[in-house]
């Protein structure tokens, strides 16, 4: 009897030993194949595909820069402002790449906020207009119909602010709300509009083409202004801030490295945005000192974007700073 229950016994401690060592073994192979510091994700969403001062995010991931922050990226891009607000309120982003004037949208209910200023005075927005038609100086566009990309958004501000200055009032620019650059470049073909407001890289490809014509850029019609922002999903600020300021800090270590290697970013987000390198050296040289270097929001500027807000008809009142942005990643200090 004890012999039996000793071999019983001695079976038993042997199954038992090779269960562990084979879970040993798993173990073992994980921590082998698996980093130490996993990168953590973000889902990033940009506003357009088609815009020059976007592709930061694409140089930033091919030369490693979010990486080295121990983050990866998920990027998507959307039809304009209020699409990618959208996706903000639906949990389908983490980060959205957008304008100052979507920054009303977090006044509006929108669970997000602006965390840094990414681009100062719109000097990246262009007006255009079809090759062949009479229209040549921003005089002649009085009265004319210019497509944007949504309502609300900073190509919609644009115009209405062109209106504003030139005192036209409802006989002035009409925008038309058509979304990205494919639907807009097919309905100013078929005439159902005159022209379109948007990236001015894409401008100057077209009017090579002889397909649009460049009437301006948006630069003489602004002083103080934040372009662009970033904005963070108020969860995952309040459950995931080092995974914000990791991102923020990939962000403008990236710009750093845009500005002291013009030959790698024009290669780079020529391919991102399929377009000559001849064009896009040229937006480097006009667009590349439009990024700010730290994220900080200016007060001037933010002023001007809450009398936007009125203006468009967006809000009925100016909002708190509290309610539009935070500013507790701020300032942001690029390694470089």
């Amino acid at each position: 009897m004890i012999s039996v229950k000793a071999g019983r016994f001695d079976g038993q401690w042997e199954d038992a030993m090779r269960g562990y060592f084979r879970a040993f073994l798993i173990g073992f192979v994980a921590l082998m194949v698996t980093p130490a510091g996993a990168a953590e994700k973000l889902r990033v969403g940009k506003a357009v595909a088609f815009a020059w001062t976007f592709t930061p995010i694409e140089v930033g991931i091919q030369t490693g820069q979010f990486a080295k922050q121990g983050i990866e990226l998920d990027v998507s891009a959307f039809g304009g402002d209020a699409k990618m607000q959208q996706a903000l309120t639906a949990d389908s982003i983490d980060i959205g790449i957008g304008s100052g004037p979507g920054m009303a949208f977090m006044a509006k209910g929108v669970p997000a906020k602006a965390v840094a200023a990414m681009a100062g005075v719109p000097r990246n927005m262009a007006v255009m207009v079809k090759y062949d038609l009479p229209i040549k100086t921003v005089d002649d566009l009085k009265g004319k119909k210019l497509g944007v990309t949504t309502v609300g958004s900073l190509t919609d501000w644009i115009g209405k602010r062109i209106n504003s200055l030139k005192g036209w009032g409802s006989s002035g620019i009409t925008t038309v709300p058509v979304g990205g650059m494919g639907p807009a470049r097919a309905v100013v073909k078929t005439g159902q509009i005159d022209g379109y407001i948007g990236a001015l890289e894409v401008g100057y490809a077209l009017e090579e083409a002889k397909e649009w014509r460049v009437i301006t850029t948006a630069t003489p019609f602004v002083e103080n202004f934040i372009t662009h922002v970033f904005f963070v999903r108020e969860s995952v600020i309040a459950e995931r801030p080092q995974a914000v300021r990791a991102f923020l800090k990939g962000w403008f270590n990236t710009i750093a490295f845009m500005k002291a290697n013009k030959d790698k970013t024009v290669e780079i987000t020529a391919k991102v945005v399929n377009l000559k390198p001849s064009v896009i050296s040229r937006a480097y040289d006009e667009q590349i000192g439009i990024f700010t270097t730290d994220g900080t929001f200016d007060p001037q500027a933010v002023a001007m974007l809450k009398k936007s807000f009125i203006e468009m008809g967006l809000l009925k009142e100016i909002p708190e700073d509290k309610v539009l942005f935070t500013t507790q990643f701020l300032p942001v200090k690029a390694d470089m």
